[in-house]
């Protein structure tokens, strides 16, 4: 499986992370096959069950990770990223969040602990504290982006 190359902590930027840049999250993209989307939810109405149901329809093998939910478009829901990468049947490529930035940290903690490759924070979620975890433990970073829209880019370019 190919594997997008671990970044560097801090850069020229003055950002205190390195995140994925575009050509990177397009390598991503094209080569990711599991995405646990964390606080997916079931109601029609959230973006979260928007951006997994393109996940889903863009080809992606994707699983609902939210305690409070059972079931987020046909695809049953677990509680923990160890629950999502047994359920994936294999590495978690990206980890989804749909979280508020203050409870992203743990989120960050729990995907290194799986060996995720992405920690993947969506639009409008942002903790720099979670992406230096992530980045620390080996993980690709990007913040404050939508993988629904990131897809939608890919695949026009």
């Amino acid at each position: 499986m190919n594997r997008v190359p671990p970044m560097n902590t801090g850069d020229s930027s003055g950002q205190p992370v390195s995140l994925l840049d575009d050509a990177r999250i397009v390598e991503l993209l094209r080569t990711a096959q599991r995405i646990a989307v964390v606080g997916a939810s079931s109601n029609p109405a959230r973006p979260s069950n928007g951006v997994f149901r393109a996940l889903v329809r863009a080809g992606y093998k994707c699983v609902p990770v939210n305690p409070n939910e059972n079931v987020v478009e046909g695809v049953a829901a677990v509680t923990t990223l160890a629950e999502a990468e047994i359920a994936l049947g294999g590495r978690i490529d990206i980890v989804d969040v749909f979280r508020r930035p203050e409870l992203t940290e743990g989120i960050a903690r729990e995907a290194v602990a799986v060996g995720a490759r992405t920690l993947w924070l969506q639009l409008g979620v942002v903790n720099w504290e979670a992406a230096r975890i992530a980045a620390e433990g080996g993980l690709a970073v990007v913040m404050n982006r939508c993988t629904a829209i990131e897809i939608r880019r890919v695949g026009s370019g």
